[in-house]
């Protein structure tokens, strides 16, 4: 399975009408398995800023094929790969970026959002990746 244009707008979508519930406007970034950009938009009202933040939630969760805020554990000081945030153009190592698997535990992609307080980007991306089918639990 792949992350198709149509799934990839229904993320998009999912994730928007989260956003709106409760009342953030957000960045969100949808990848494929190669940590390119599938879909994206910034809400009206969004922090520009944040743009390049969802994107890099979303492309360490895909190269690293764990929840964003995962790698800090391995990167922070005293962690086995101090400074491992700097690799690959820039992690971004708190919540809000989700892999994405299909059935068989292969990666597909992952979804990032940035704008909010960190919880509340991380409860965007979770209801944009229910949208494609997440499995990354």
């Amino acid at each position: 399975m792949q992350i198709t244009s149509e799934r990839a707008a229904a993320a998009i979508a999912a994730g928007e009408m989260r956003a709106n519930a409760i009342g953030i406007p957000v960045n969100i970034a949808i990848l494929d398995a190669g940590a390119h950009l599938k879909a994206f938009v910034r809400m009206d009202g969004a922090v520009l800023g944040s743009i390049d933040v969802a994107i890099a939630k979303a492309r360490t969760a895909v190269l690293f094929q764990v929840p964003s805020d995962a790698v800090w554990e391995y990167c922070k000081p005293g962690a086995p790969a101090p400074g491992l945030e700097r690799s690959n153009g820039g992690l971004a190592t708190f919540a809000g970026g989700i892999p994405l698997f299909d059935a068989g535990r292969v990666p597909i992609g992952a979804v990032g959002v940035s704008g909010g307080a960190v919880p509340q980007d991380l409860e965007i991306a979770r209801a944009a990746a229910a949208a494609i089918g997440d499995r990354s639990a």
